[in-house]
C-alpha cells in the first residue's frame, strides 16, 4: 500500500532499539522496598531542552511579531484534518479554493489573494518550487506537524519576499520523547486514512528524530450520476524524516528529508463503459485515446444528462512526486551573537493528460540563506543577511508542434540582502522594522523570448507594531511592500490548455503589492476577541486571456487590482473543559482583482466551531455559512446545452447566482486509556452541493467549448468516517 512505510518502521524501530536512545521517563522501581517521597519524585518525565529550543525561549531568534493564526495539532485533529488544505481551510482570512472537478486543483488564498501569492515553507524554509502549489497541496499530510503558522500580508516573512498574500509555514513536531503513534482511519467514498510518528530522543538530549509517514486516498465521487465526477479520486503517499543534533552546547544541526507522490484521475467514473469500451483504470483511459472527438458528448448534449462520448474526452490525470531537503546549521556564537546557515533543494515532477492534452514538467530549487541575529540590548535584536534562490523549471507538451507554441520553461533566480531590527521601544510598544534589497531575474527560456523578461532591482519594506494598551487590550499593525513574478500558466488556470492552439506568453514585469493590517486583540480569563482588517493592493497582476486567434495567453493587467477584508474572531471559554468560537469575515474585491479569479472566491462567511470533553469524550463541531455571490462579476457565462451541430442552446443558460449556503462536520472521540482513542465523524452532514443543488460544474462556453470550472460550491457530499489512534 505504502512503498515507504516499511522504511520508516525500520528506521523507527532502529531509533528505538539503540542503546543510545533513553526512554523519556524513568523506569519504575522494581523492588520489593517501599519507596520514598523523594523517590517517587524523581520518577517523573524529563524535559531535555536543546540549542534551538534555548534560544527560541529566550527570544534571540525573533522573525515578525505580525498578527499570526496559529493552527494547532489539537485543532488539526479535531478537524480530522488528513492534509494541508483540509487543516487550514475556514481559518480567518484563509480559503481554499477548489477551481476543478476534474483535476482537483486547489488553491491557499491568503486575505483575498490568489493561491499563487501564498508561498509555502516548512519549518521557515521555501521548499516549494513555483509549480508545486497548485497540484499536490493536498499531499502535504498533516501526520508529524507541530502547528501551521499563517502570517497574512506582504513580506510576511524576510526569507519571502514574493508572498504577497502571506506564508504559510509548516512546523514540524520536534522530538521530545521516544513514542510511537499510529492513526488509522476509513470512511465513505473509499476514504482511507494511515499516519504513522515516530519520535527518538538520545541519553545525552543531543539528538532527536522524528520519522512520519502517511497514505491516504479517496475515491471519484459523482453527485449528479451522469458518469462524471465532480470531484475526482487521489491517491496521496508522503515519507520525512527530520534529524537534530546538538553538536555542542551551542551548536546545533537540523537535517531534513520528505517525499511526496500524489495521483489524482477525474473524469469518466472508473468502473463503467464508454465509447471507446471499459474505463479500468487511469492507465487504460489514457491508452485508449486517439484524438477522434465525438460528435456529442453527452445525451443530447446536456452535461446534466449521461456521458456518452469516449473516456479519454473527459480524463484529467495529474501525477506529482516531490523530494525535499534542507540543512540548517544554528550556532550560539556567544551570548550576543548567534547565526544560522540554512540551505533546501526541491525536485518536483509533474505528469499529466488534460483531456487529450499532455504536459510534463521539472521544477528543480536550491535556496541558501546565510542569517545573523545580534543581541544588542535589552531594547534591540538586530537581524541581517542575505539569500540565493535559483529555480529552473523544464516542460514539453503535445502542443509543441504548434506554430503559436510558446515553451513555458524559465529560470528564475532572486539574490537578495536583509536587515532587520526588533525594537522594545517600551513595556508596551515592540516594533519590527524590516527590508530587502533584491536582484530578480526571470527569463522564459523558449527561442522565441529572446533576452530576460524580467531583470530588476527591488526594494521591500516592511513594518510590525504591537502595543499593549494594558493586560487584556492588544493592537497590532503591519504594512510593507512585496513582489512575485508570474511564470506559469498554471497560476491563472486548472490545467486544460487547448492543444490544437498552443499558447503565448507576454509577461515582462514583477508584480508588486502595497500591503496594510491592523488588529485590535482582547484576553481575558474567559473571552478572547479578534478584530482585524487588511487592505492590499497589486500592479500588473497576472490574468490569462487569449489572442485574437483563440491562443491562451498569459499576460498582465495595467490596472491596479485592490482587495480589502475584515474579520472579527471570538472564543469563550463556557467552562475548563467547553469552549465556543465564532468567526465572521466579509472580503471586497475591486473589479480588476474579480476579472483575475478562475474561480468566484468567499465574500461572507460566518464559521461556528465548538470543542466539548467531558468524562473521557471529546465533541467536535464545526459549522460554516458561505454568503451568497453574483458569478457574473467574476466572468461566470455557461451553458448546459448545446445541439446537434455544436451550438449553445440559449435557454439553458446557467445561473450566475450562487446562493448563500450551510455545512457542517462534527468529531467525536473516546480515549480508552492513555494509549488508545477511538474516534468518527462525519463530513457535510447536511449532504450539500451544487450538483444537488441542479447546478453542475460542467458547462460549455459560448463558442460550445466544454468546460469543468463553473464552481462555486461543495463538490463532495457527505461522508462518514471512524478511526483509531494508538500511541507506544
Amino acid at each position: 500500500m505504502f512503498n515507504r512505510t516499511s522504511i520508516a518502521l525500520a528506521i523507527f524501530f532502529a531509533i528505538q532499539a539503540s542503546p543510545g536512545i533513553a526512554q523519556q521517563e524513568t523506569i519504575a522501581n522494581t523492588s520489593d522496598t517501599p519507596q520514598t517521597e523523594d523517590e517517587k519524585q524523581t520518577i517523573e518525565k524529563m524535559t531535555v531542552q536543546g540549542v534551538r529550543q534555548r534560544l527560541e525561549k529566550a527570544g534571540t531568534l525573533s522573525d515578525s511579531i505580525m498578527k499570526t493564526e496559529v493552527i494547532s495539532s489539537e485543532l488539526m485533529n479535531n478537524k480530522n484534518a488528513v492534509n494541508l488544505t483540509e487543516a487550514i481551510n475556514n481559518t480567518p482570512g484563509v480559503r481554499v479554493s477548489n477551481e476543478c472537478s476534474m483535476c482537483g486543483v486547489k488553491r491557499i488564498m491568503l486575505n483575498g489573494l490568489r493561491g499563487e501569492q501564498t508561498t509555502i515553507l516548512v519549518d521557515g524554509l521555501p521548499v516549494h518550487a513555483m509549480i508545486a502549489g497548485y497540484y499536490a497541496v493536498d499531499a502535504i499530510s498533516t501526520t508529524g506537524l507541530d502547528r501551521i503558522e499563517v502570517a497574512r500580508g506582504a513580506g510576511a516573512s524576510l526569507i519571502a519576499p514574493e508572498a504577497i498574500g502571506g506564508t504559510i509555514n509548516i512546523i514540524t513536531k520536534t522530538a521530545m520523547e521516544n513514542s510511537a503513534t499510529v492513526d488509522a482511519s476509513i470512511g465513505e467514498n473509499g476514504n482511507r486514512k494511515v499516519g504513522i510518528l515516530g519520535t527518538g530522543v538520545s541519553d545525552d538530549g543531543r539528538t532527536r528524530a522524528t520519522l512520519t509517514a502517511q497514505y491516504d486516498d479517496r475515491n471519484q465521487v459523482d453527485e449528479d450520476n451522469n458518469l462524471v465526477n465532480e470531484s475526482p479520486s487521489q491517491d496521496n503517499r508522503t515519507f520525512s524524516l527530520r534529524l537534530s543534533q546538538d553538536l555542542t552546547d551551542n551548536d546545533n544541526v537540523t537535517l531534513r528529508y520528505a517525499n511526496v507522490q500524489s495521483e489524482v484521475f477525474g473524469g469518466p467514473m472508473l468502473g463503467n463503459t464508454f465509447a471507446d469500451g471499459a474505463a479500468t483504470s487511469a492507465e487504460s483511459v489514457i491508452a485508449s485515446f486517439d484524438d477522434i472527438p465525438s460528435d456529442m458528448l453527452f445525451e443530447n448534449g446536456d452535461v446534466r444528462n449521461q456521458f456518452i462520448g469516449k473516456a479519454w474526452e473527459t480524463t484529467e490525470w495529474v501525477k506529482t512526486q516531490r523530494d525535499e531537503l534542507s540543512l540548517s546549521w544554528l550556532s550560539a556564537l556567544n551570548d550576543d551573537w548567534n547565526m544560522t546557515l540554512s540551505g533546501s533543494y526541491s525536485d518536483h515532477t509533474q505528469d499529466s493528460f488534460y483531456e487529450g492534452f499532455s504536459y510534463y514538467a521539472e521544477d528543480t530549487m536550491w535556496y541558501v540563506d546565510a542569517r545573523f541575529n545580534y543581541y544588542l540590548n535589552d531594547s534591540h535584536l538586530f537581524t541581517f543577511g542575505l539569500d540565493k534562490r535559483t529555480e529552473e523549471m523544464r516542460s514539453h507538451s503535445s502542443a509543441e508542434n504548434e506554430p503559436d507554441y510558446v515553451s513555458d520553461a524559465f529560470d528564475y533566480d532572486v539574490l537578495g540582502i536583509y536587515l532587520q531590527d526588533t525594537w522594545q521601544a517600551s513595556d508596551k510598544l515592540e516594533v519590527n522594522l524590516a527590508l530587502r534589497f533584491d536582484h530578480v531575474q526571470a527569463d522564459f527560456i523558449d527561442t522565441s523570448k529572446p533576452g530576460k523578461e524580467i531583470d530588476q532591482h527591488i526594494l521591500a519594506p516592511r513594518i510590525d507594531m504591537s502595543y499593549s494598551h494594558n493586560e487584556q487590550w492588544m493592537s497590532r499593525l503591519s504594512a510593507g511592500k512585496g513582489y512575485r513574478a508570474p511564470l506559469s500558466f498554471f497560476e491563472t488556470d486548472h490545467g486544460v490548455l487547448d492543444a490544437s492552439k498552443g499558447f503565448e506568453i507576454d509577461v515582462d514585469k514583477l508584480e508588486r503589492s502595497r500591503s496594510a493590517t491592523y488588529a485590535l486583540s482582547f484576553d481575558g480569563e474567559q473571552l478572547s476577541v479578534t478584530s482585524s482588517v487588511a487592505w492590499t493592493q497589486v500592479d500588473n497582476l497576472a490574468t490569462l486571456t487569449e489572442t485574437d486567434g483563440g491562443v491562451p495567453l498569459l499576460t498582465q493587467l495595467d490596472e491596479t487590482a485592490t482587495v480589502t477584508t475584515t474579520d472579527i474572531a471570538l472564543g469563550y471559554a463556557v467552562t475548563e473543559n467547553l469552549t465556543l468560537n465564532f468567526t465572521a469575515e466579509r472580503f471586497f474585491y475591486d473589479s480588476s482583482f474579480k476579472s483575475s479569479y478562475a474561480i468566484a472566491p468567499v465574500e461572507q462567511r460566518l464559521t461556528f466551531y465548538t470543542d466539548w470533553d467531558i468524562n473521557g469524550w471529546e465533541l467536535f463541531t464545526n459549522l460554516v455559512w458561505i454568503g451568497a455571490r453574483d458569478l457574473s462579476d467574476y466572468g461566470y457565462d455557461g451553458y448546459n446545452q448545446v445541439d446537434s451541430n455544436g451550438n449553445v442552446v440559449t435557454s439553458s443558460k446557467k445561473s450566475t447566482h450562487a446562493p448563500s449556503y450551510w455545512t457542517f462536520d462534527f468529531k467525536v472521540s473516546k480515549a480508552i486509556n492513555d494509549s488508545i482513542t477511538l474516534y468518527a465523524g462525519v463530513n457535510n452532514v447536511f449532504d450539500y452541493t451544487q450538483a444537488n443543488e441542479g447546478e453542475s460544474p460542467l458547462f460549455y462556453d459560448e463558442n460550445g467549448d466544454y468546460d469543468v470550472a463553473y464552481i462555486w460550491g461543495p463538490l463532495r457530499g457527505r461522508e462518514a468516517y471512524t478511526g483509531i489512534q494508538v500511541t507506544f
